[in-house]
């Protein structure tokens, strides 16, 4: 520590801030490039500049709005606008209220501290006296630490790169660049940038482990920027004492690695490489046997005769899981697949020709594609005979590649072609019957498609003009083409609907393809949109001869309105969707007959018809004396139920639920009245593993909670009530009871109870994402919460809790509610859980009290942590604290600002009150916060917070304004809790025994349970 500097008596104090600012400002009246054991840098405003100012280093903030705190770090000098290449504290930003120092400590490290001689940021060279040593900044932009004495380089941040390699570092070993979490936000981001585990490669990781961009399954390096990392990483010097040129290679937030030089005409930064190139060049973008075509809105197809692992994600635009063969069959036919661009091929064989290579892949099933002599394209030059396979997984596939291979894909007959009158594939395209590429395929009512062979592209012809394919869905009988005339497909016109006059069977389905799921590309496609187009069902197929329906059973060859085709025998009739003749109970598919048939078909068609009438009415009237019949039973079997069982009615009304909740026992009778089933000790035993450590996934107040599986797979939440815990049978039966009566979205399920001996023990749906808190006050999982995610999560509580005080059968408080009582689902939908503290309210009843005030400190309303009331207001402050929360990031039971005593309530009203509300945002929020909602959010917050019950709205008036655009929000009065008196009071909660309040209660708003 430099204790020496900055840890002294408190009688000093004030000596030591004179002398340290006076110091300062002789120290830097003039430019320096070095610091030493007496000379440190403080963030008065001094810097270090190299030599030949080149570079300058010390404090600054990315972006003073959005700001963390200060940061250590290094720029270009006076260049503008500023251009950080390193940063010291990265991960943990000075406050921007401290007094900071970079200074040389006595244990000869660096060390970036506060006024107290706190460290934020420090060298780790080991500890030895700091005498001699020097911390020099130089022309190349590195920072070295060295010893004078022996000319020994200690440490350089050369060696601890941010986002950005300089000429002059040497690119080896364990070296990575990592991006910032945004371009004011030096945070380390999600991309890094590192030499791969093959030294002549690099590769860019998503998160630290998914493999995002590789240079050689991708278009390699840039020129320059493989000049940058290789000839000066052969260089025996690591210093950079040459003078660096003004480029850098940066791993940007986006994920693209660039190679940017300065451009002193236009003052800026210039882009001279980078990569990924484009959506396509994504480490296997669209998932293995999945081809990515960069010119297409949504970019990812499969390969013919395989099909999307998960369909539903795959047309949200997530291709990750790629795509799988349709059967398991091997397949002996080869579709050529021109100009594709695909992984590296597995197997080399030299000296095979193409058929050679051909059979060589028939040899095993294992064989995927192959590509032989003849078919690599590799510009103009002449490539010896030789054989390529792929034996895994094809991926990184990319269509219409200039430098491609005609890659030979391996299939089944039966995975391509539905029908013997399918058109052969174009490329990467199926193209499904009815559609036609040609007069001896497909229907000719349908011959409105061209093949070009040259490029494997589809072109849908019309008589003025033709529109590219890109992609085309049976199952949906649709497909998209690419329109370049339309200025603006949103706001087309009648001259727009004029370059598409389509006739039947063809009709445009949506103009914008506002209906085939999310684009697969945030970027905008200018000047191109896809429109969707569907075709009408087929009728039967064409044919010359009876041979020609051999392939469709029960046809016959017929002419009818002059055109052959096979048409549906009697009693059948043509399933245009299935593609044959179904059997349907008569011959209504049967196009018209000779005279001297007719009369006898319609005699059959009219008995079948009697019949199927007759057989109706039977039914119908057997159903209806069934169903009287189990009616009556079950009305009198309920009636002697009810006669020796009383306990049945128990819960048919406000009061009968209280009368249960409130009695000091649980009665064998009170288990016929609840809702849900009960669960045999032994059966949790075996689903918990005996309540072992290993399937514990918290605890709360009421006790431990485990993760429980049933034999037939069903996953379960298990909370079993601590005999430590405050809470005891009538918070059990409060969570039994009125949880198996509500019954709503937002609201958690229960699933069952057990009751045996002392356990008391609740099942509930098992929530993968556990409780709300575990997102919002955590750094990393919270970027897993979008501006949108969150602002639904909002209106999702908000609903939850209306049913429970007004919706639902019983009028519900809930008296407990806070962020780690909301539970998220797989899809992030927030449920309302913890019913032990809730109470019954009678229909028209408006306030209650306790002499018992139980709740989280923090998100507890004034009137009930002093007084003891509680009302459907009390919740409502609990969700305006919740809000306040989500939104910003941060607990109500902590301090913000200089100014200790400061809630996040008081601190919410300070920046409301002078304008400042968006400050309040987490900062994770900035790229995708709506600025409306933000603000909609916050006012509400703190309307519901406000001291007086009456002025806060009712959940039903929070409802409208949180989901109403239009709504005029009222201006909210000063909240409850503003200042509190003592942060070292001790906190009380649901989670320890209750405790009396008293006058003190603001003193102790602390993070409950």
């Amino acid at each position: 520590m430099i204790r020496r500097k900055f840890m002294v008596p408190v009688s000093a104090t004030h000596m030591l801030s004179t002398i340290f600012f006076v110091l300062c400002s002789v120290l830097y009246c003039s430019a320096r490039d070095t610091i030493t054991p007496e000379d440190w840098l403080s963030n008065d405003g001094g810097t270090l500049v190299s030599a030949n100012q080149t570079f300058e280093l010390g404090f600054f903030f990315p972006k003073e709005r959005f700001n963390k705190g200060k940061y250590i770090g290094i720029w270009y000098y006076r260049l503008e606008p500023k251009t950080v290449v390193w940063v010291a504290n990265r991960n943990d930003p000075l406050p921007d209220d401290s007094v900071g120092a970079l200074a040389i400590a006595d244990d000869g490290n660096l060390k970036l501290v506060n006024e107290s001689g706190a460290a934020y940021w420090f060298t780790n060279v080991g500890s030895s006296s700091s005498m001699g040593r020097v911390a020099k900044l130089m022309d190349s932009g590195n920072f070295v630490l060295s010893d004078n004495r022996s000319g020994e380089i200690l440490w350089q941040s050369f060696k601890y790169p941010t986002d950005t390699f300089l000429p002059g570092m040497i690119m080896e070993g364990s070296l990575t660049l990592t991006s910032w979490v945004s371009p004011v936000d030096p945070t380390p981001g999600s991309y890094t940038f590192q030499q791969d585990a093959d030294k002549d490669q690099y590769i860019i990781l998503k998160d630290s482990v998914v493999r995002y961009w590789r240079s050689e399954e991708s278009e390699g390096m840039g020129s320059a920027a493989a000049e940058l990392l290789s000839n000066f990483s052969k260089t025996s010097k690591s210093t950079g004492s040459v003078p660096s040129s003004y480029t850098r290679l940066v791993m940007n937030f986006t994920g693209e690695i660039r190679y940017l030089g300065w451009d002193n005409y236009r003052k800026e930064w210039s882009a001279f490489w980078w990569a990924p190139q484009d959506r396509c060049s994504v480490l296997n973008a669209c998932g293995n046997f999945g081809s990515c075509n960069v010119n297409n809105e949504f970019m990812c197809k499969c390969l013919p005769g395989f099909e999307p692992k998960s369909l539903e994600r795959w047309t949200d635009g997530d291709f990750s899981d790629g795509c799988s063969k349709k059967t398991t069959l091997c397949g002996d036919t080869f579709l050529i697949l021109k100009m594709i661009k695909v992984r590296k091929y597995d197997i080399e064989l030299s000296g095979k020709d193409e058929s050679e290579c051909r059979r060589e892949c028939l040899k095993t099933c294992h064989c995927r594609a192959y590509a032989g002599v003849g078919t690599i394209q590799r510009g103009r030059a002449s490539t010896p005979p030789k054989c390529w396979i792929w034996s895994e997984d094809l991926g990184s596939l990319q269509e219409y590649y200039t430098d491609g291979y005609n890659l030979s894909l391996r299939v089944a007959k039966s995975d391509i072609e539905s029908t013997v009158r399918n058109c052969e594939t174009c490329g990467t395209n199926l193209i499904p019957y009815p559609l036609s590429t040609g007069p001896n395929c497909g229907d000719p009512l349908y011959f409105s498609f061209r093949c070009d062979n040259a490029t494997d592209q589809v072109w849908f012809a019309l008589p003025n003009d033709r529109y590219r394919v890109t992609s085309i869905t049976p199952e949906r009988s649709k497909f998209l083409i690419q329109v370049n005339d339309i200025d603006n497909c949103e706001a087309r016109n009648s001259q727009d609907k004029k370059i598409l006059q389509l006739n039947p069977p063809f009709g445009i389905a949506s103009w914008c393809n506002s209906d085939t799921g999310n684009s697969s590309s945030s970027m905008p496609m200018k000047g191109r949109y896809e429109i969707e187009i569907s075709w009408d069902p087929p009728p039967e197929p064409v044919c010359n001869s009876a041979t020609d329906c051999k392939d469709w059973p029960n046809s016959s060859c017929r002419t009818q309105n002059r055109t052959r085709r096979c048409f549906c025998n009697q009693n059948f009739k043509w399933n245009s969707f299935s593609l044959n003749c179904t059997q349907d109970g008569g011959n209504l598919a049967e196009p018209p007959t000779p005279a001297n048939q007719k009369s006898s078909s319609s005699s059959s068609a009219l008995v079948v018809v009697v019949g199927i009438v007759i057989a109706v009415v039977v039914v119908a009237l057997l159903c209806i004396i069934g169903c009287i019949a189990y009616f009556r039973k079950r009305t009198i079997s309920k009636r002697e139920e009810n006669r020796t069982n009383p306990g049945l009615h128990l819960y048919h009304s406000e009061s009968r639920v209280k009368d249960l909740i409130d009695s000091e026992q649980f009665k064998e009778d009170d288990k016929k009245g609840i809702d849900v089933p009960f669960f045999d000790l032994e059966d949790i035993l075996a689903a918990t593993n005996h309540f072992s450590d290993a399937n514990k996934l918290g605890q709360g107040g009421f006790g431990p909670v485990y993760k429980g599986k049933f034999p037939e797979g069903r996953e379960i939440a298990v909370k079993r009530l601590s005999r430590a815990s405050g809470q005891g049978l009538q918070e059990f039966k409060n969570e039994v009871v009125l949880i198996a009566k509500l019954q709503h979205r937002n609201l958690v399920r229960l699933l069952g109870y057990c009751v045996e001996g002392d356990e008391k023990i609740l099942l509930y749906e098992y929530m993968p994402n556990k409780s709300l808190d575990s997102f919002i006050f955590d750094r990393i999982l919270c970027l897993l919460l979008n501006w949108e995610k969150r602002f639904d999560i909002i209106l999702g509580i908000a609903r939850g809790l209306l049913y429970l005080h007004q919706d639902s059968r019983l009028k519900i408080i809930h008296r407990d509610l806070k962020t780690s009582n909301i539970l998220l689902d797989d899809e992030m939908n927030p449920k309302i859980s913890d019913f032990g503290l809730a109470r019954i309210f009678e229909s028209k009843q408006v306030e209650a009290s306790t002499n018992r005030v139980v709740g989280t400190y923090g998100y507890m309303s004034p009137e009930y942590a002093l007084d003891g009331f509680f009302s459907e207001k009390s919740d409502v402050f609990s969700f305006g604290v919740v809000v306040l929360e989500i939104i910003s990031g941060k607990r109500n039971t902590r301090s913000y600002q200089s100014d200790r005593n400061l809630s996040l309530l008081a601190h919410a009203w300070k920046l409301w009150k002078e304008d400042r509300v968006l400050e309040l945002m987490d900062q994770t929020l900035s790229e995708t916060c709506n600025t409306n909602e933000f603000l909609r959010c916050m006012n509400v917050g703190l309307l519901c917070v406000q001291e007086d019950p009456s002025d806060r709205p009712t959940m039903a008036v929070a409802v409208v304004m949180l989901s109403s655009d239009t709504a005029t929000l009222p201006v909210p009065k000063q909240p409850a809790f503003v200042v509190r008196r003592d942060l070292s009071s001790s906190a009380s909660s649901s989670s320890k025994p209750e405790a009396s309040l008293n006058s003190e209660f603001l003193a102790t708003i602390e993070e409950g349970r």
